[in-house]
């Protein structure tokens, strides 16, 4: 296709300079010639390959993304303006969006650290958390196509090979065959199932190990016999590779590589939840593992994987919603046995009908309460006193099938704590416990569980407090 020239009007638009020549489509700078409003932000125009060499992925893609457009939105997603007809000229003008696309750390002559690995994976998670909440998923997820702003938050570019649950996927319809990145390309992708949100995950684990190694886990095979390798095969640890990679970074990497998607983490939120607080990943031998997979593993997983059908998944946003993760607000003190029972038995209840929810313990101290209360006892025995605190208050629940926290935030205002908590880690619902003052009081004064419940982006489930056993004490009633 002919680029376009500087200065050459399309519509109403004025084309600057072009920005990206790709193989499939050129990206252009533009504004509006005259006579419309400034949008209040930069644009481009990303004009598709269409010439009589090109196949039929460019046009079926061009759609897709108009459409994604159109139905998507949020903070991590360029905002949609307009777009031009395939029958004069197909394009699609977008919000531009400064910053720097994930190949800029891989191209970096200095590899990042564990904890900048960690930042970058957790907003990319986040990003797409967002999407998958919308019911749709990206499914081409590649280090050109996450950009990360200035100021670390990350944004989801090219959607032309996604699939949104409440439209028809164009893609699996007109060209039935595994459709994606060779490089970044999901198990169940290869096999032709779209629409599984922990495909994205599986991509987000392979951008991670590129940012730990440098290297591909599972090259840029060209081939369906080189796709379907990943059904079976695991690539070689990361430690392997980078011996002082840390064992918690190699086991979430690890387990976003899991062949079958019931493996990994089970939404992108997550695996944000896990780069977010490292210290939290419970390691095992995945992480500690310095020597590949051997052949026999890999021999039944090839056996077992001959002729593997995926089942479809259901829509996005109900699988996420039936993994959430659950926080617990646990007082440390003026709190009664009471109180402690029932957010426990609340707990339990919200875990018991969510297999493979994570649960996040939390507890806020003021800056005070880290002050030496004698002087044998410093800020991280104080720490280290409430996290024993909630792991003895949480050793009662089941929590097999469970992934547990606990989390000591130092705050002077309890409910701006939590809610924050609630913003920065995707929390799906809050169990706190409700507040024992009187409704005249709370008109007056705002309690923390109705600051809470007012502002949480989140379900808030205040319990009362109530023990079992609690009447036991009464007199009995005479005869």
């Amino acid at each position: 296709m002919k680029l376009l020239e500087p200065g050459s009007r399309i519509d109403g638009f004025l084309i600057g300079e072009c920005l990206h020549a790709g193989g499939m489509a050129h990206i252009y700078r533009v504004r509006y010639a005259e006579g419309e409003a400034d949008p209040g932000f930069a644009m481009v125009m990303k004009v598709p390959r269409m010439t009589a060499g090109d196949g039929a992925e460019n046009i079926v893609s061009f759609e897709v993304e108009h459409q994604m457009l159109q139905v998507i939105s949020g903070p991590h997603l360029p905002r949609f303006v307009a777009a031009g007809d395939l029958d004069h000229l197909p394009y699609l003008v977008m919000e531009y969006i400064e910053g720097h696309t994930l190949d800029h750390w891989l191209q970096a002559e200095a590899a990042p650290d564990a904890a900048q690995i960690a930042r970058l994976g957790a907003a990319t998670a986040q990003a797409v958390h967002s999407l998958h909440q919308q019911n749709a998923v990206h499914l081409d997820l590649k280090p050109a196509n996450v950009l990360i702003r200035p100021d670390g938050s990350a944004v989801l570019l090219d959607f032309g090979l996604s699939c949104h649950a409440d439209y028809p996927d164009l893609l699996a319809e007109q060209l039935r065959k595994a459709v994606g990145s060779p490089a970044w390309i999901a198990p169940e992708q290869v096999v032709g199932v779209r629409g599984d949100p922990r495909s994205d995950v599986f991509a987000i684990g392979v951008m991670l190990y590129q940012l730990a190694t440098g290297e591909l886990p599972f090259g840029e095979p060209q081939t369906a016999g080189g796709l379907r390798q990943r059904l079976w095969m695991d690539p070689r640890p990361p430690r392997q590779l980078r011996p002082d990679t840390p064992e918690w970074l190699q086991e979430v990497i690890l387990r976003c590589l899991a062949p079958v998607a019931a493996q990994r983490y089970p939404s992108a939120a997550h695996l944000a939840f896990a780069l977010r607080h490292p210290q939290q990943v419970r390691i095992t031998e995945r992480g500690r593992a310095t020597r590949g997979t051997g052949f026999g593993t890999h021999f039944r997983r090839w056996i077992r994987a001959a002729g593997m059908q995926y089942q479809p998944s259901p829509l996005p946003a109900r699988q996420i919603d039936e993994v959430p993760i659950l926080m617990v607000a646990v007082p440390n003190r003026d709190v009664s046995d009471a109180t402690l029972y029932s957010l426990r038995e609340a707990t339990a209840r919200s875990l018991g009908t969510r297999p493979g929810a994570q649960l996040a313990c939390v507890t806020v101290i003021s800056p005070g309460q880290t002050s030496a209360t004698d002087d044998t006892e410093s800020e991280t025995s104080v720490h280290r006193r409430h996290l024993s605190a909630l792991r003895q208050w949480a050793q009662p629940l089941d929590l097999s099938g469970h992934q547990a926290s606990y989390h000591v935030l130092e705050s002077g205002d309890v409910a701006d704590a939590l809610l924050a908590y609630a913003r920065g880690n995707a929390v799906h619902a809050i169990v706190m416990g409700a507040a024992t003052h009187g409704l005249m009081t709370q008109r007056l004064i705002a309690t923390v569980p109705i600051k809470v419940a007012m502002d949480a982006p989140c379900t808030v489930v205040l319990v009362k407090q109530a023990l079992p056993f609690e009447r036991l004490a009464e007199p009995l009633a005479p005869a």
